[in-house]
């Protein structure tokens, strides 16, 4: 017969049919707003990891001391297309730009400039893309895009005329705000005080659902009579 443990074999196929029984669940619209338990678990880290990402205060603190701080870098774009978004966006940021085919001379105050993206990507970060999009005539998440194109560029460049602070502080721009402001575009941003309660439930119940499938089959397999034991040590005569 092929059980050869009936309890432990019991014990394993309980577990086994109650976890694909919780896993149905699971996929089922049960959640708050009619999801399913991942969307609604991915929708709630969303919001919770936007909610800790905040970090446009700060920077616009440090870039407070670019002020003033003039800069004058060519770049080169891919598309004619990004040359003229950009252009139109340089200006409203109260610089001057030329442009030559795909090329563009920039010249102008950081510290206006600066001003420009982050007022943009806080506009973005509380989902006000409508403000942004009025402001160049572009659909927002474009005018992001383009901020992230262009200023990416203006950073290689500043690398290379070793402008070290001047370089840091955009690379601080594009990761702490208009990457963030981009990415949760349109999420609803929580703190984690928020959802203290549900965050640590969830993280529980992940830890004792993955727990709950390994003892299923270990106990289903012993009760096949299949285990895992240390090898005796075979002694030499």
């Amino acid at each position: 017969m092929l059980i050869r443990h009936g309890k432990t074999f019991n014990m394993g196929a309980f577990l086994a049919i109650s976890f694909f029984g919780i896993l149905a669940l699971i996929f089922s619209p049960i959640f708050p707003g009619q999801k399913n338990g991942l969307d609604y678990s991915d929708d709630l880290f969303n919001k919770l990891s936007k909610g800790s990402s905040y970090f446009i205060p700060k920077v616009e603190k440090d870039a407070q001391k670019f002020a003033g701080n003039n800069i004058a870098v060519t770049v080169k774009l891919e598309k004619q297309e990004e040359v003229d978004k950009a252009i139109k966006m340089l200006i409203t940021a109260g610089l001057q730009v030329g442009a030559t085919n795909t090329e563009l001379k920039i010249n102008g105050d950081l510290g206006k400039l600066i001003g420009q993206v982050l007022k943009d990507s806080d506009a973005m970060y509380h989902n006000d893309g409508k403000a942004v999009a009025e402001t160049y005539g572009l659909a927002e998440k474009d005018v992001m895009t383009s901020w992230w194109n262009v200023l990416s560029k203006v950073d290689k460049e500043l690398k290379k005329a070793k402008k070290v602070d001047e370089s840091n502080l955009i690379s601080a721009v594009l990761k702490k705000a208009v990457e963030p402001a981009f990415n949760y575009y349109g999420v609803e941003a929580q703190s984690v005080s928020e959802k203290a309660f549900v965050m640590t439930a969830l993280l529980i119940f992940y830890v004792a659902y993955t727990m709950w499938w390994g003892y299923a089959i270990f106990y289903l397999f012993d009760g096949i009579g299949l285990s895992m034991k240390k090898a005796k040590v075979k002694k030499e005569v």
